[in-house]
């Protein structure tokens, strides 16, 4: 998978990384290496959050769960 990511230097020298598709998934760095870094980790921390609201609302059954790695 592949998304975009911006970087915006902040006031106070550190770099801003920010996942315009994914709202709110925002992580920051002392420089691009560690932001890019930073933001990976907060991409995926997203994308389980959301995953696990979607289970929650998901009828319950009696079906296996299956779980994909992406």
């Amino acid at each position: 998978m592949v998304l975009h990511v911006t970087l915006t230097p902040a006031e106070d020298s550190w770099i801003v990384a920010e996942c315009p598709a994914l709202p709110g998934c925002v992580s920051q760095g002392k420089d691009e290496q560690e932001a890019l870094a930073n933001i990976k980790e907060a991409i995926a921390a997203w994308l389980w959050a959301e995953d696990q609201k979607a289970v929650a609302r998901l009828p319950r059954t009696n079906q296996p769960e299956i779980l994909v790695s992406v």
